[in-house]
């Protein structure tokens, strides 16, 4: 851990993100806001989707020693992938739908209040989660992959209603899905085999902005939180609800919590099972995760540093 000591820094942007759309402002005078901190920054909008992990390795080779990904979960997991292995750190301005990352972190989801506070941030290492899809691109994340169920829903979602009413449009779609039929499939973690409808592999306890599933995790751990839950009932997962909420998923019938660094996952016979990374749809299954330890320099808030601190020497 150190104090932030950047000199030159790009602020990589999605301009279409939902919450930038609405902060052009605030986006627009971060520049002069880092400049009273000594740290000259340009703004680089995303020119396409996936270019934004391409664009932070060209920003480093040019000789940024601050990366800061400015959008949703969705942009900042690209740019991650970008800087996956380098010793650039990065920051994040939370200008998305849920802002897993940032609320998880305790950055500020306003935008001009995160944005002030980048100068006082502190940087640590931390370990990223790598997913591996046949037939799609190998992909990084910090915060989670889902398999099955929610990753339906991801791939359902209807993106208009996603701008207009943000997480809203997640709720809708999932409960739509309610008397659905879900397919199970095979999940192995570090070498025991499980079956699951919904399988959550976390880093962060902080599920879609709102719920707590994964209560265990933390970003300084070097493994995952591992949640499984069984069923193919669709309706099954009501009460799966009521336990979240209740704090009590741990306890509940048909749902295993476990830790690991090794994960593969298998369809069952003639079925599509989707995956999605920080809330953005990557693939089908089968699928592949592992551990990265050390792969990546993030810039994080010092009370979440004495928090995260505090809860991992706590047993799991």
């Amino acid at each position: 851990m150190r104090s932030l000591s950047a000199r030159r820094a790009a602020i990589i942007y999605n301009p279409v993100a939902r919450g930038l759309s609405r902060n052009k402002r605030a986006l627009e005078s971060t520049p002069a806001l880092l400049a009273k901190s000594g740290i000259e920054a340009c703004l680089v909008p995303t020119v396409s989707p996936g270019s934004a992990g391409p664009q932070a390795r060209e920003q480093i080779q040019a000789g940024c020693d601050l990366i800061i990904a400015a959008g949703g979960d969705g942009t900042i997991n690209e740019v991650i992938d970008g800087m996956r292995g380098s010793s650039v750190a990065l920051a994040i301005l939370p200008g998305g739908t849920a802002n897993v990352l940032a609320r998880e972190i305790k950055m500020p989801v306003n935008l001009a209040r995160a944005a002030a506070r980048i100068a006082s941030l502190e940087s640590c290492r931390i370990a990223l989660g790598a997913l591996r899809l046949t037939g799609s691109r190998n992909r990084s994340f910090v915060c989670m992959t889902g398999v099955g169920l929610d990753a339906e829903i991801v791939s359902r979602i209807n993106l208009d209603l996603k701008a207009a009413a943000g997480k809203l449009a997640y709720y809708a779609c999932g409960f739509s899905q309610v008397f659905r039929p879900i397919s199970e499939f095979q999940v192995t973690v570090d070498g025991k085999p499980f079956l699951a409808s919904f399988a959550l592999v976390s880093r962060v306890r902080n599920y879609g902005g709102d719920l707590e599933i994964a209560r265990g995790a933390s970003l300084l751990r070097d493994d995952f939180e591992i949640v499984l839950f069984q069923g193919t009932a669709s309706v099954q997962y009501l009460g799966y609800l009521a336990a979240v909420l209740a704090r009590q998923i741990h306890r509940s019938p048909g749902c295993t919590v476990l830790y690991g660094r090794s994960l593969q996952f298998e369809p069952p016979a003639g079925q599509n099972v989707f995956v999605q990374v920080d809330g953005e749809l990557a693939g089908n299954l089968p699928a592949s995760i592992e551990l990265l330890p050390d792969a990546l320099t993030l810039l994080v808030p010092p009370e979440y540093l004495a928090r995260e601190q505090a809860h991992v020497k706590l047993p799991a």
